[in-house]
């Protein structure tokens, strides 16, 4: 769908080309279109997606209709430049009135006054807003983002292969070491075969040779490490933002991975899967990956490619401390600089409005914020076929955040090498969630 992940698996980068990018733009720069237009105050938009871009433009005729005075242009920039093109344009005065921000790249400007304060600029009589998504965008004790999308995870399955091999996808429960009460690992290596038919565990398994893997047991952090990590009772940042994963829990919950990798060979070597996040999405839809554990963003996807076997969407992964999902969302903030306030504030209440995301909802880009337009997601799904009432759930559950923070961007770069080389085995899981973390929180001093 998008990178939004939606948000946290994309890498940042860093370029040095963000001028020229601006001049090759120039043609939909925000300078261009911040102005007053021939017919009206012209207020600008900015995402990273195309195919939220459309539905944002269908959503604004009907914002017209209603504010014939106010014109919305939206523009799109893509994700590696995205990023990169923020802060000059803040810094310049070029940024659009409104603009996406994701959590892990919105408090340094809330905490630098860009942003418009939500409740200032929209009121507190909104419609009901998913609320993980509000508590990401609450910092200090104010609200710096109207929600626009969420994600939550679940459990793709080959349904012909659970069945094959008599596994209850819809009840599976994770152990540390695969101790008491653990399902996971009996499901995957009955899941996992060889070329010749063969299991983990039966003489002559070939694990160099395996025709498809059980469960996407990854660096993945939203949809793998965040969840296991949080479901063993470990947490991933302290209350002062800083890294806090190596831990006991921390180690039950990355051995458990590693292990499903490197020692039980059930799931795919992440030598593959390290460098391409995508790569199990893709065995998945090939029916190569019985267990995928992933996001509503990876929807699409799996719809339009998994030919050739029925598959379904079961609740996650349940562990020690039952299921607990990353719940992560794409935000609408308002620039505090921008020469339309009154203008830009109707804006953001729209965009706040079931009506205004019903776009978003109705061609399935993605789960509105707004919950009073999410059943028109749920129904786009319905017609497809597809049953995504899991997500509904784990997002009502117990759930974990992702990223927050002005610095954790630079941090989770600096660790991610290094829990990678983990995951590969190159380090004991202890020694490597401690080399990760002090690289991490050093970055972030």
């Amino acid at each position: 769908m998008m990178p939004h992940g939606l948000f946290t698996r994309k890498k940042r980068k860093l370029a040095a080309l963000a001028a020229a990018a601006t001049l090759a733009l120039a043609a939909c720069s925000p300078t261009d279109s911040s102005s007053d237009s021939s017919d009206g105050t012209r207020v600008t938009f900015r995402v990273w997606d195309q195919e939220a871009a459309a539905a944002y433009r269908e959503s604004f005729k009907e914002f017209r209709k209603k504010n014939p005075e106010i014109d919305v242009k939206v523009e799109v920039v893509s994700w590696n430049r995205y990023w990169d093109r923020l802060p000059l344009d803040i810094s310049s005065g070029d940024m659009a009135d409104v603009y996406w921000v994701n959590s892990s790249n919105y408090a340094q400007y809330a905490d630098n006054g860009n942003l418009m304060d939500v409740e200032d600029a929209v009121g507190s009589d909104h419609e009901e807003w998913q609320k993980p998504v509000v508590d990401l965008y609450t910092r200090k004790g104010k609200l710096w983002g109207v929600p626009q999308l969420w994600d939550s995870i679940a459990l793709y399955y080959n349904k012909d292969a659970v069945e094959a091999a008599g596994v209850d996808a819809s009840d599976l429960t994770w152990a540390p070491d695969a101790g008491e009460g653990d399902t996971l690992l009996g499901a995957a290596r009955k899941l996992t075969v060889d070329k010749s038919g063969r299991h983990p565990g039966e003489d002559g398994f070939d694990a160099k040779n395996i025709a498809t893997y059980g469960f996407n047991a990854q660096a993945d952090m939203q949809a793998v490490y965040l969840p296991f990590l949080a479901e063993a009772g470990g947490t991933y940042q302290a209350s002062d933002g800083t890294f806090a994963f190596a831990s006991p829990r921390g180690n039950n919950a990355f051995s458990y991975l590693v292990a499903m990798i490197n020692a039980h060979r059930v799931a795919p070597p992440a030598a593959d899967t390290n460098t391409n996040g995508d790569s199990t999405r893709d065995l998945f839809v090939k029916g190569k990956l019985a267990l995928f554990q992933s996001g509503p963003y990876n929807l699409k996807e799996v719809a339009d490619n998994a030919k050739g076997f029925k598959w379904g969407i079961a609740p996650m992964v349940a562990g020690p401390k039952g299921r607990i999902s990353t719940v992560h969302g794409v935000a609408a903030v308002g620039n505090a600089k921008t020469k339309h306030k009154a203008a830009t504030a109707k804006v953001l209440k729209w965009l706040g409005s079931a009506e205004g995301q019903l776009p978003l909802a109705e061609r399935g880009v993605s789960f509105p914020g707004a919950v009073a337009a999410q059943s028109a997601f749920v129904d786009y799904w319905r017609k497809r076929n597809v049953d995504v009432s899991a997500f509904v759930e784990a997002s009502r559950g117990t759930t974990t955040k992702p990223p927050v923070g002005p610095s954790v961007n630079a941090g989770t770069k600096a660790y991610t090498p290094l829990l990678l080389d983990t995951f590969l085995g190159s380090y004991p899981v202890p020694e490597g969630l401690k080399k990760a973390q002090e690289a991490g929180n050093k970055e972030m001093k």
